[in-house]
């Protein structure tokens, strides 16, 4: 596996969004891709909208002190 993320992405990414299906899915697509996981997710509660928001970090393998595979 290259060190260097896919053409036209950053070696750090910060998903966001409503903690539903397709959040997950967007994570899980993520980690098929390559991306590694980056600490723990992050959640708020959005008072206004009345729903959860969802933050995960993910990293390129090789970056930031993650193993690279």
């Amino acid at each position: 596996m290259s060190t260097t993320p896919p053409p036209g992405k950053l070696p750090y990414r910060l998903l966001t969004g409503k903690d539903d299906r397709e959040f997950c899915e967007r994570v899980s697509q993520a980690l098929e891709e390559g991306w590694h996981l980056y600490g723990p997710p992050r959640t708020h509660f959005d008072w206004w909208r009345g729903e959860n928001k969802c933050a995960q970090a993910v990293v390129w393998p090789g970056y930031g002190g993650t193993p690279a595979a």
